[in-house]
Formats: structure tokens, C-alpha cells, sequence
């Protein structure tokens, strides 16, 4: 997984100690494999993950809605004003992990041993990263976060229901509120071609982003406990395995071109492709518009601090008889783009209700 072996130049078999090596070039080869994991990490993040931002709160302004005014010859039309908005904040938490051994260990200490050890890092924070952001994403209500140098941030989630009004939706003229976390009203067991969830998300999403001949560019993301009964819809179409060619009468789904968490498993006449992803949890779904500002943004220091962005080899240090290598990853993440998004819960009960995963 980190590649060091290819970085310090030697074979994965060869038994190679790191004091052979050098701590100077170790240090190197460690940040050139977290570089790699870095750039592997953010096309994994680009499907929920609009951009990094140093900023801490924005102003998404919105135009209003409404007609021109009907006017006479020698009469003005009245003045009009786009007054639409909403606020936003991004927290800035900091992660780390420690390596450490003493003396003896660390001279007996091989290449090998390097490699589990970056690849146990690397692991860590591909397991936060990913958590942070379903967190952000499946939980509806607003939350406080606690700013060092800004104090109390408000933390919005998608549309939730509140007294914020959106711009009007397609076939509307009037500014409304929206709430994108919904209950479907049937069991995940009920799902069918009268009970389909894909075309209520499809609809939620398109009437916000338009309606593109051909279908939309939505992607839905499922546990695989519901992907038995997506299968069974009529209006899925399954994607086909790469080793089989597709006969010439026989549909053949178009892979959406990005770099995706999951498996995608077919696609759904509304305008969605329906991915695959195990952390997803079971009885929801998760739907994104794929040519829209992304749901989330990253929140980063600014790079005047000189403090890094992503996991990164901070310090090596050695204080007799310990050796102590510290990594760190500094970030949060927070919803910008409220209205790009759709959360579904498979249940009865009347509310949605944030998975026990993420509450």
C-alpha cells in the first residue's frame, strides 16, 4: 500500500535494516509515500469534497425569483433585489498517530517493518477521513464546533427543514425552504417498482439542477443489504462485468468517469447510477449531483503557518532510549453547498432518523 519499498530503491524480499539506509533518506522515502497516498485519498474524496478552503464561515447568496413587472408607457418598474442566502462554517480539528521503539528495536527494524507501520498510519487516516465526511453528511441537525481562534461555529448540515429559503425549484417561481433528509414511508424489505426510492432522490436532486436529456448525472450511494432489491427493479439496468462482452441486443451501462468509492452496479432509468459502498449504512441512502459544487469542503491552515496539509511525517525525534516518529493530519469538513445532497432512510416511523454510526 505505501510503496516505500519502490521509493528507497529495494525489493519487497530483501531483508534491508533502516539504519543501513540512513534516517535522513527514511524521512524522505515516508513523505514521498504519504504524497502518493495524499493524491490517491483526494480523487477518492472528489465525489463529496468540493475544494480545500482556509476559510472558517461563508455567504452563499442566491438569486430571488418572481416575474418582471407589468409597466405602462411612461411608468418605472419598481426595484428588485436578489436577497437569498445562507451561512456556513467548517471546523479544524487536528489527528495524529505516534511510531515508536526503543533503542534495540529500532536497530533491528527493517524496511518491512516500515511498511506496516506507514501502511497502519495510512489506514488511520483513510478511516477518519472517511468517517468525517459520512458524519458531516448523514447527521441533519446543525452543531457547534468550538474555534480556538474564532470561537463558536456553527456547523450546518444539507437542507434540513430549517427557516433558510432556497431559490425556487424547477416549476416554481417562489423561493422555499427544503429539507433533503427523507423517510421513504416503507421498509427496506418493501422496496418496489411502486415503492422505488431512486426516483423520489432523482427528482429531489433534478428539480434543484435541472433536467438533462438523456439523464442526470446522480449517483446513489447503497448498502449492499439493498442492492438484491435495486436488482429487482424494472427500471434498473445492471452494469456488466468487464471479462464478459455484452450482446449486440443487450443494454450496457456507462461507468460514470470518476474516481468513486464502491462498486457501481448498474444504473436507474430516473438518472442515477446506483454504487455499491459497504460504509454505507445499511437502510439509507446516500445520492450526490456529480456536475454540481460538491456537498463538502475541506477546511485546511492557512499555508502561511507552515503547517501541513494531509497526513504527514512531522518530526522524527530520538530521546534516549526511544525513537519516535509523528504523524499528523490536520482538517474538517463541513457542508457548503446545502442543496447537493439527498440522505434516505428506509423506515416507518414517520422522521429520519441519523444512523447510529454517525449520530
Amino acid at each position: 500500500m505505501s510503496g516505500i519499498f519502490g521509493i528507497l530503491g529495494v525489493n519487497d524480499t530483501d531483508y534491508v535494516y533502516l539504519n543501513s539506509l540512513g534516517q535522513a533518506v527514511v524521512y524522505d522515502a515516508a513523505n514521498q509515500a504519504l504524497a502518493d497516498h495524499r493524491a490517491d485519498l483526494a480523487a477518492q474524496m472528489a465525489v463529496f469534497v468540493e475544494e480545500e478552503t482556509e476559510n472558517f464561515k461563508e455567504r452563499y447568496k442566491l438569486p430571488g425569483g418572481g416575474k418582471l413587472q407589468r409597466m405602462s408607457g411612461q411608468s418605472q418598474a419598481g426595484t428588485v433585489k436578489a436577497y437569498g442566502s445562507w451561512d456556513v462554517a467548517y471546523p479544524l480539528e487536528d489527528f495524529g498517530a505516534q511510531v515508536a521503539s526503543d533503542r534495540i528495536d529500532f536497530a533491528y527494524a527493517s524496511v518491512q517493518d516500515l511498511n506496516r507501520h506507514l501502511d497502519t498510519v495510512m489506514l488511520q487516516d483513510i478511516n477518519t477521513i472517511r468517517f468525517e465526511i459520512l458524519k458531516a453528511l448523514f447527521n441533519n441537525a446543525a452543531d457547534t464546533f468550538t474555534d480556538a481562534r474564532h470561537g463558536s461555529l456553527t456547523i450546518q448540515p444539507l437542507a434540513n427543514g430549517d427557516t433558510v429559503v432556497y431559490s425556487p425549484v424547477m416549476g416554481s417561481e417562489t423561493e422555499a425552504t427544503e429539507d433533503h433528509y427523507l423517510q421513504s414511508g416503507y421498509t427496506a424489505a418493501n422496496i418496489s417498482d411502486t415503492n422505488d426510492p431512486y426516483v423520489t432522490i432523482a427528482a429531489d436532486l433534478e428539480h434543484h439542477f435541472g433536467m438533462p436529456s438523456g439523464g442526470a448525472p446522480i449517483i446513489t450511494f447503497i448498502n449492499g443489504a439493498q442492492r438484491a432489491k435495486t436488482e429487482d427493479l424494472t427500471s434498473f439496468t445492471a452494469s456488466g462485468d468487464r471479462y464478459v462482452t455484452p450482446g449486440t441486443q443487450t443494454a450496457e451501462v456507462i461507468l460514470p468517469d470518476l474516481s468513486v468509492p464502491g462498486r457501481t452496479i448498474g444504473r436507474h432509468s430516473s438518472g442515477t447510477w446506483v454504487q455499491e459502498w459497504s460504509w454505507i449504512p445499511e437502510n439509507y441512502l446516500l445520492a450526490i449531483w456529480l456536475g454540481a459544487p460538491k456537498p463538502l469542503k475541506r477546511r485546511v491552515h492557512p499555508l502561511s503557518t507552515g503547517l501541513p496539509r494531509g497526513l504527514t511525517l512531522v518530526s522524527e525525534s530520538s530521546i534516549y532510549p526511544f525513537t519516535q516518529a509523528h504523524y499528523e493530519d490536520h482538517f474538517g469538513f463541513g457542508v457548503g453547498n446545502r442543496l447537493n445532497g439527498v440522505v434516505m432512510e428506509l423506515g416507518t416511523d414517520g422522521s429520519y432518523g441519523v444512523p447510529a454510526a454517525y449520530a
